[in-house]
């Protein structure tokens, strides 16, 4: 598998999925924009793959804002000129709360950033993708994407939205050169999920009864954007370890 020549982004980049997913591409030759809300840990990023891959660059952005996805759509293409591919997986987690419970305030950033932000990330990197009749995208999705989530509704309605983009973003493009699929893990070990992750109950993780390493769901999302997947196209591909068969 390479992406010499290949150019492209990945949102979410400062830690955990985002961060093994940019380690992996740069490994394998691709040019990268690596994208995150927290300047500190996107700069960690930068420097951690940077010896191993001189074509990386880092932009700091909040995805809920419309016009700063923009602002690194826009780079990218300044950078190199095309979007070959574009890991869309920056999101955030919600305090574990019952439907009535949850405060408005919680909804809306939720919302603003898992829905909303990854939305216009789709959006204009697809009217780049569009005016090149080419490129992939992978969508970080969850199982919570495609099941149910006790407790955590707020999240579980967000990730279906985004699967249900996904396979709709393929059916409109897919005749464009353009494949859309999203990865739907289970429980990751990163830092979004420390302290939501329950080390006693192996049950709660389904047959294999542990969490995903952030590598193991890296590996699936770069295959998904390699030419190896040239004909995989609106898949809701879950990484899971089983949990929602």
């Amino acid at each position: 598998m390479s992406f010499e020549g290949k150019c492209g982004i990945v949102t979410g980049a400062g830690s955990g999925i985002g961060r093994a997913t940019a380690e992996k591409l740069a490994k394998l030759g691709a040019k990268l924009l690596l994208v995150d809300y927290n300047a500190e840990a996107l700069q960690e990023t930068v420097e951690l793959i940077k010896p191993k891959n001189r074509e990386l660059y880092g932009f700091q952005a909040n995805i809920a804002d419309v016009s700063q996805v923009r602002g690194y759509v826009e780079k990218a293409i300044q950078l190199f000129g095309k979007i070959d591919f574009f890991h869309n997986n920056a999101g955030v987690l919600q305090k574990p709360t019952n439907l009535h419970e949850i405060e408005n305030d919680e909804f809306e950033r939720v919302i603003n950033v898992n829905l909303k932000g990854a939305y216009y990330g789709l959006k204009y990197v697809l009217q780049q993708m569009v005016r090149q009749q080419s490129g992939a995208i992978v969508n970080t999705s969850s199982h919570a994407g495609i099941r149910a989530e006790p407790y955590l509704g707020v999240y579980a309605a967000t990730k279906h939205a985004l699967s249900g983009l996904t396979v709709t973003a393929a059916c409109e493009y897919g005749a464009q050169g353009i494949r859309v699929n999203a990865v739907c893990p289970g429980g990751v070990k990163t830092n979004m999920t420390v302290g939501m992750l329950d080390e006693n109950d192996k049950s709660s993780y389904g047959p294999m009864q542990r969490a995903a390493s952030p590598n193991e769901i890296a590996d699936a999302v770069t295959y998904l954007l390699s030419e190896e997947a040239s004909y995989i196209n609106g898949v809701l591909l879950p990484v899971d370890g089983g949990l929602s068969s």
